[in-house]
């Protein structure tokens, strides 16, 4: 059921990886505007996302039901200090925490995909639609990193609209 979202993200890091390598330092570093991150910056909260949402997966996988804290998304961003990391690094870790996510969706069992994640208080969701959601505010923030890319989305809106919402690709 949620092969074609593995499918799905692999051509989004596909897409994005090459275009994201071909920025300059400078194009790293520009401002966004006051109060935004920097495109590195950005990406970093993509890393931090991926890094969350993998642990979220992984163990709504190995549980009966998930209840998982948020994070301090400004704060983890301050403190790892992306706006001074290299973005080649940077680059690397994101493609591939993606990638092994997209391996992981691949093998979520059907049985599976209605277990009921709860992250940070928030209604409960199935984790077929925690999945669903991290790829959707994965292509928000792409959109936003590669704005004039040619980029294949999927069209999922975030934030969600509608919480029961489906998975159109």
């Amino acid at each position: 059921m949620l092969v074609p979202m593995s499918a799905h993200l692999i051509h989004l890091v596909e897409q994005a990886e090459p275009a994201l390598s071909a920025f300059s330092p400078g194009h790293w570093q520009a401002s966004r505007g006051e109060g935004k991150w920097t495109l590195i910056e950005l990406l970093g909260h993509l890393i931090d996302s991926a890094a969350n949402n993998h642990q979220r997966f992984v163990r709504a996988l190995a549980q009966p039901s998930l209840d998982f804290p948020g994070y301090d998304q400004t704060a983890h961003v301050s403190v790892q200090h992306y706006a001074a990391a290299n973005p080649a690094h940077l680059i690397t870790l994101w493609a591939n925490l993606n990638l092994h996510i997209a391996h992981i969706i691949t093998y979520i069992p059907a049985d599976k995909t209605e277990t009921s994640c709860i992250i940070d208080n928030a209604p409960a969701m199935s984790l077929a639609n925690l999945v669903l959601d991290y790829i959707a505010h994965l292509e928000h923030h792409l959109k936003q990193l590669l704005p004039a890319h040619p980029l294949q989305l999927s069209g999922m809106p975030w934030p969600p609209a509608d919480p029961n919402r489906h998975w159109p690709v």
